[in-house]
């Protein structure tokens, strides 16, 4: 059987303002459950969706769960690497992460299936 090829989410949308950053995780969440396989890309204002405090996020406690869950299962974000946090209360749960630069992001909507961007 060949590889399929993933499903990608894109997430730009800042979760401290937007209900799109939670929903962007919650579908890939979905779609990782329906047996596809998903790369999740965490951009720009997007990246807070791995701080550890949720309480300043909007959906803050449904981020939580749907970030622990896509860890359990091994899903990696890929964070554009400009935007990449230096601060120590940034996932401090320890999320398999891959630093991303513009190009990479690019060559990962070029390989994939389908994409969703929020």
């Amino acid at each position: 059987m060949a590889d399929r090829q993933p499903v990608l989410v894109i997430v730009s949308e800042d979760p401290r303002v937007s209900h799109r950053a939670n929903e962007g995780i919650r579908i890939a969440l979905g779609v990782v459950a329906g047996e596809n396989p998903v790369q999740v890309v965490l951009s720009g204002p997007a990246v807070p969706l791995l701080d550890e405090d949720t309480d300043d996020l909007v959906d803050g406690d449904d981020i939580a769960k749907f970030r622990a869950a896509l860890k359990k299962l091994g899903i990696p974000f890929h964070i554009e690497a400009t935007a990449l946090p230096s601060v120590p209360d940034w996932n401090v749960e320890g999320h398999p992460v891959v630093s991303v630069s513009a190009t990479e992001i690019a060559a990962l909507v070029a390989r994939a299936s389908r994409f969703l961007v929020f």
